[in-house]
Order: C-alpha cells, then structure tokens, then sequence
C-alpha cells in the first residue's frame, strides 16, 4: 500500500508511467548520433526550447485536481438539492453509493462516468439525511456544512505547513482503527435493521455515540492526510492526467464521510440537550 493510502498510485501501470527518466508522451530527445548531424545553431536552437510541462506531457497537476474534483463536487450538490427535495430516495441512494464506491475503488484505471455518478448519488444521500434531520433540529445542516468545511480548511493548513504528516506507522494505526470501526458499524446497523436496539443511531447514541464520533471525525481527517499525500506524490512522481480522476474520487468520499459523521455528532448534542 502507498504512503498515500490510494492503491492506483501504487499500482504497476502508474510506476511504470512514474519512474525517474522516463520520457512522457510528446518529449523530444536527441541522441548522441543525431546531434553529430547538427550544426552549431541547430543544437543551439534545440537546447534553448522550453521545456514541455505537464500539460503538454499529459501529467497531472494540481490544476487538474481542483478541476474535477469542483467538478465532482458540482454534481454533490445537484443530488443533494434532489434528496433535499425527495428524501425517499436516501435509502437506495445510499445502497447504490456502497456499490459505486466499492467499484470506483476496486477499478484499475478510473473511469470519469461512475465518478461522477458516484458523487450524485451521494449527493441524494446526503441531501435526503439532512433534510430529515433539519426538520427535527432546525439550522443543522447549516452548522455541519460549516464544521465540514472548517475541518477541511484546517487539516489543509496544517498538512502544508508539514505540522500534519502521514506515516508509515500512523498508517498503520489508521487502517487497523479503520477496520474496527466498519466493523462496528455494520454490528450497529445489523441491529437497527432487525429491531435488537432502538434509537435513530442505534448504538452510536448518547455520549458512547459521541465518542464514536469523535473518533469517526479523527480518521476521517487522517484520510484528508492521506489523500493529499497522494496526490501531492502523483504530481511529483508525473502521474497521468486520468488519475486526478482518481484525487477526486477520494477526496469526494472523504469529504462525504467527514460531513456525515458530524452531521451525526450534533443530532446527538441536539438530541441529549433537548
């Protein structure tokens, strides 16, 4: 697994497009025998070029990222004004989101289309949670939006300032906590859906709920952590273009992830306080 936790950035097809030295498609090179064949202001001429950057040598960049994850982020929004609007469809948005994620993510090349649909169909989930969850405690989707986006800002800063890094052990830590908690939630949905406990969040409620939470939130920042590590190694190493599909899937999934738990959070706070 790379450091940056993304498996496409570790697979053979992108070392083989990242290794030092490798000449990316459009690059130019003239060996020793055709330079023989130059005069003085032909070899002059050649080594004064501009050299082709990324977007000429099909490269990602940070560009590209932005782009399309605005892009992905775009048709969040559009699903969740639709599951705002219907939130009948939260339930199969939400199966058809589980499928999408675990294909996007299983995918060895990514494919723009089921990114894309992958972030509207989220979009529908998140938008259907919260328009329930805004009819019972009013203004909270608002204040999640506002702590999501506080949260991001925040791991940004401190990941560029190199206060927040990624680590091979910290990782490792990260994926274990990662496993415990899927497995706890799938325990907890299993029960709310065959009746063994009550409550909207089953045991995720009251302040055993918050630490879940809590916990949730920590991870879900680690995960920003590790998505930017990987793209910031894509650039670096001259990953193809295509794969800042993939940086966007990420951090699509992250984001999502992120906001749901404190979605969650302050229901729970709203709940115990009322």
């Amino acid at each position: 697994m790379a450091i940056g936790g993304n498996p496409v950035f570790n697979s053979k097809s992108f070392r083989s497009q990242t290794q030092p030295g490798s000449a990316g498609p459009g690059t130019t090179m003239a060996y020793p025998g055709q330079q023989a064949d130059m005069s003085p202001q032909q070899l002059q001429d050649l080594y004064s070029q501009r050299s082709a950057g990324p977007v000429e040598t099909g490269r990602m960049t940070y560009g590209d990222v932005i782009n399309k994850t605005v892009f992905s982020f775009g048709l969040l929004l559009v699903g969740a004004y639709v599951g705002w609007q219907l939130p009948g469809l939260m339930l199969p948005a939400v199966l058809i989101g589980l499928v999408l994620g675990l294909v996007n993510s299983f995918k060895k090349e990514p494919s723009p289309p089921l990114i894309l649909l992958y972030a509207a169909v989220e979009g529908v989930f998140i938008g259907g949670l919260s328009g329930l969850l805004e009819s019972m405690y009013p203004g909270i989707a608002v204040q999640a939006v506002a702590a999501t986006l506080s949260v991001f800002a925040v791991t940004l800063v401190l990941y560029r300032s190199g206060k927040y890094r990624a680590t091979p052990k910290m990782t490792k830590m990260f994926m274990i906590a990662m496993i415990g908690y899927l497995v706890f939630s799938l325990v907890n949905f299993g029960m709310m859906m065959f009746g063994a406990i009550d409550g909207m969040f089953g045991m995720r409620s009251g302040w055993f709920g918050l630490a879940i939470g809590a916990l949730a939130v920590l991870l879900a920042t680690y995960a920003l952590v590790l998505d930017f590590t990987s793209i910031e190694q894509g650039v670096r190493n001259g990953a193809p273009e295509k794969y800042s599909w993939t940086a966007a899937f990420g951090l699509t999934v992250t984001m999502v992830w992120l906001y749901v738990e404190i979605l969650r959070i302050i229901a729970i706070i709203r709940e115990m306080s009322s």
